[in-house]
Parts: C-alpha cells; sequence; structure tokens
C-alpha cells in the first residue's frame, strides 16, 4: 500500500524539479538569470509555485458541465501515473508489477489519455478549449501510429515486450547505434505526443490562449500541468530503456557501473530531458497543416519502409544493419 503513496509523491517532486531545470536551462538560452528569488539559487521557487496553485480560487465556467469538467484533469492525471507501476527503474527494480506485455500495457494507457483531453475541451464549453482538444487528438492519434511501429522495429530486434528484457538485450551495445534513425522518429514523435514545441498546437498561448485548459485554474491546472510534464519524464525513460540501454553503461564491464549502476539511468534520463529543453528553446512552433503532413506524409512512410527493410534483412539472416 505505501508504494501506491509513494508514486504519486516521487512523481510530483520529479515535475517540480524539473520545472525548475527548464527554467534554469531556458534562461541561459535567452541570457536571462531564470528563478533566483526564492530560496537559495531559486531552488524553492517550485514549491511557491505549488502553494500559489493549491491556494488560488478554482474558478468554473458556469456554463461548463461540472462533473465532465471536474473529471478531466483527474482522470488525465490518474492515467499519467499509471504507467510508472510497469518502468523497471533501478537496475531492473519494478515499483509495482513485472509485465511481459509491459510496453503494450504502457501504450494502451497512453493512448487513453487524450481522452482527458478531449473531456476538458468539451466540458468547457469555450471555442478554445475545444478547438485545442481537437487538435491534441488528432495530434497524438496521428504519431502514435508511427510510433508504434518505431517500437515494433525494437522489439522484433529485441524479440521480446519486457522492458527489462529490452534494457539487457544492450549488454554489450546499446541499441542507438544500430537503430538510430529509429532514435531520431521516436524522438520527434515523443515531442508530438507529449505536446513540446515544437509541436505544441494544442495549448498554442498565441492562437488558443492555453487551449484545452484555458478555462481551468488553481488545482484543476496543476493536474493538468503534472500530468503532461509526469508524462515528458515517463518518455524520456522509454527513450532511455530502448535505445540507451537503460541502467546499463555503454561499456557493461566498466569498473565504475558496480559501484553507480543506480545513477545510470538517471544520467540518461536528464540528457533526454535537456534535449526535450534544447528543443523548446531552439525552434519555432510549426503550423497545424505542417504538423499532420510530417506525421502521415513523411514520418508513417518511413517507418514503414525501415520496418519492411529489418524484416527483410532479418529473414534473409542479417541481423545487424
Amino acid at each position: 500500500m505505501l508504494i501506491y503513496i509513494l508514486i504519486p509523491l516521487c512523481i510530483i517532486l520529479a515535475v517540480a524539479v524539473l520545472t525548475l531545470l527548464e527554467r534554469r536551462v531556458l534562461g541561459n538560452f535567452q541570457r536571462r538569470i531564470g528563478p533566483d528569488r526564492v530560496g537559495l539559487f531559486g531552488i524553492l521557487q517550485p514549491i511557491a509555485d505549488a502553494f500559489k496553485l493549491l491556494f488560488k480560487e478554482t474558478i468554473i465556467p458556469s456554463i461548463s458541465n461540472l462533473f465532465i469538467f471536474l473529471l478531466a484533469p483527474i482522470l488525465t492525471f490518474i492515467l499519467s501515473l499509471i504507467n510508472w507501476g510497469v518502468m523497471p527503474i533501478f537496475y531492473g527494480n519494478v515499483l509495482v508489477t513485472e509485465l511481459n506485455m509491459g510496453f503494450l500495457f504502457i501504450f494502451t494507457v497512453s493512448s487513453l489519455g487524450v481522452y482527458g483531453i478531449i473531456m476538458a475541451g468539451w466540458a468547457s464549453n469555450s471555442k478554445y478549449a475545444f478547438l485545442g482538444s481537437l487538435r491534441s487528438a488528432a495530434q497524438i492519434i496521428s504519431y502514435e501510429v508511427s510510433l508504434g511501429i518505431i517500437v515494433m522495429i525494437v522489439i522484433i530486434y529485441v524479440g521480446s515486450f519486457n522492458l527489462t528484457t529490452i534494457v539487457e538485450s544492450q549488454l554489450f551495445i546499446w541499441n542507438i547505434f544500430i537503430l538510430y534513425p529509429c532514435f531520431i522518429l521516436f524522438f520527434v514523435s515523443a515531442l508530438a505526443e507529449t505536446n513540446r514545441v515544437p509541436f505544441d498546437l494544442p495549448e498554442a498561448e498565441s492562437e488558443l490562449v492555453s487551449g484545452y485548459n484555458v478555462e481551468y485554474s488553481a488545482f484543476t491546472f496543476a493536474l493538468f500541468f503534472l500530468a503532461e510534464y509526469s508524462n515528458i519524464i515517463l518518455m524520456s525513460f522509454l527513450i532511455v530503456i530502448f535505445f540507451f540501454g537503460g541502467w546499463l553503461p555503454l561499456f557493461s564491464l566498466n569498473i565504475f557501473y558496480f559501484f553507480f549502476k543506480e545513477l545510470w539511468i538517471i544520467i540518461k534520463v536528464l540528457f533526454v530531458i535537456y534535449l526535450f529543453i534544447l528543443v523548446r528553446g531552439s525552434l519555432p512552433r510549426y503550423r497545424y497543416d505542417q504538423l499532420m503532413s510530417l506525421g502521415w506524409k513523411y514520418f508513417l512512410p518511413i517507418s514503414l519502409s525501415y520496418l519492411l527493410l529489418y524484416i527483410i534483412l532479418l529473414f534473409f539472416n542479417f541481423y545487424i544493419f
């Protein structure tokens, strides 16, 4: 029972650290200081933000559907936490249970997340929120197709859906050196799945004034915020597990591996998160037609072609390409 309390607390703490890290890194990109007022070097800024969101008044539009309006952020947050129960985080230790079909479970639960966003946009009874939810639904469905095909290549290469087995198969060489194009496609698709720049069309502040969560405030907005950043951390973990060897170092016989094996996956996840922040500070937002065109006209054919190529090579017993 304790683990079910620790998981949300750990995720909330990780999100707090991530928000501080993101604001600091973006400050460096934009030649400004970033948060530095609350605590030493601004380290208590996430706590101040949390108190602000908790104690602000929750404003509910009078024309909204009250039950669905309040259910949407709760559903989105709960779905963002469920996947952590099957993630092999520290040296193969799973928080709740280890599933042989671990990735299928994560993919299924992640697909349900769009329902919370659609419910929020519809129940708000706002044009901005509704347009944001429609954008999000189309975007997530579009890029989940390519995401599934890319992971299918990794699963065929490894021969297992089990996340721990996928990590252990990279004992001598990481998948990124063999499946580098898949990593690029997966990373860009992960940006689209998590509504991050340059694919933040569902939240586009300059067009939709925050999109599907425009009518949310205080604690209800905080739940959407926590779910979004929890999904970013989850995607970073999946990228590390699929392509960077999980908790395994590049050379597994390295003497430092035996002393710092628990830290390897954290270091890699921080690196991937830094890439998420780097993209946000560097690239402008796509137009919506460009977003959909990239997903259906480029990513889908490329991922299908690469899957077909690998199946052909595998059929002729060429295991490394």
